[in-house]
This record gives structure tokens, sequence and C-alpha cells, in this order.
């Protein structure tokens, strides 16, 4: 966290149950608005203070649909209480749309580490799912997109309109040495 801060950005995360810290200011905070608390705080305990020697800012904040209290800290000490809470909503918002990157357009990992490698992998990989999906819907097929990938990734290089890909049951088997055959 703290080479976070040494790169003027910022960060917001939970904080864990058992954090050990120091009071140094509370602001007033709006209840009606879930923002129980907003502090700033020195870490407590050996490590963590070693780790992170800056002030940080501890937010109690209550969310109202899912009836839980949640506490975070960040070192942006320029936004509201309630923009943090509403950051972290959004980053969980990141983390699910990543998780659906992962389920449905099957990158296990990234060729490349440069922001523009992992752009253009994920962009080829919405665009393949977009297609398949089109091709799903055009030629009505009860396959599932998972299988319609498999199908036309067996017989990529065939000569073979795709809709007959579909319409035909083909049976494959694979030999012992691991030879497809038709």
């Amino acid at each position: 966290m703290y080479r976070i801060t040494i790169a003027n950005a910022f960060f917001v995360i939970r904080a864990k149950s058992n954090l050990k810290f120091t009071r140094i200011y509370s602001s007033d905070c709006d209840k009606k608005s879930g923002v129980m608390c907003d502090q700033i705080i020195h870490l407590k305990n050996f490590y963590p203070k070693k780790e992170y020697p800056k002030k940080l800012r501890r937010m109690k904040f209550y969310d109202k649909e899912k009836d839980k209290t949640l506490v975070f800290l960040t070192n942006n000490f320029a936004l509201k209480a309630t923009e943090i809470g509403q950051l972290y909503k959004h980053r969980w918002q990141i983390e699910l749309f990543f998780k659906w990157i992962k389920q449905h357009l099957k990158i296990k990992s990234f060729w490349g580490q440069s922001e523009n490698a992992v752009k253009c992998q994920v962009w080829i990989a919405i665009a393949v799912y977009l297609l398949i999906a089109i091709v799903k819907k055009k030629l009505n097929l009860p396959q599932s997109m998972y299988e319609i990938l498999q199908i036309l990734s067996t017989n990529i290089f065939d000569k073979m309109p795709a809709n007959c890909l579909f319409q035909q049951s083909r049976v494959y088997i694979i030999s012992k040495n691991g030879i497809l055959i038709n």
C-alpha cells in the first residue's frame, strides 16, 4: 500500500477486523448517508506501522441494501466519505467483470504484460464471444456458446459452411496416439 502512496495514487481497501490503530482525528459525519465514522489514524502494531508509516483514513460505512457494516482504509483525504464507499462498490463491479471475463472468454493468462497487450487480448476475446453469440442467434442454434466454440475450433480448417457444422451430428473418435478421426 505504501508503494501505491509513493506513486501518487490512492487505494480503497477493506480493513481487517483485528486492525489496531490510534485515532488522530474524527470528522463529523452524516449518519443518514450511511457513514458512521470518518477518522484519520496511524497504524499501531510494529510491522504494519513499519510497512505503512503515514496516516490513513478509516471510514465505517453502513450498507442498507445488505444490512452490513463495512470498514474502509484509504490514503485519499480529499474525497467525501460517501464517494469512498461508492468507489469501493464500483471496484467490486470491476472484480465481477473480470470474473465474467475469466468464465466466459476463457482467458487463463495474459500473453503480454503491457497495458496494450492486455487490452488487445481482452478485446479480441470479447470480439470472438460476440461473433459466437451472433452465430448462435442467427442460426438459432440449440448448443451452448461453449459447445459452438468447441465445434468451430475443431473444424477451423474445414471448407464447410458454418450452418452445416451444427446441422449434422458428427461423431469424433480419438485414437490412442491422439489423432482425431471423423
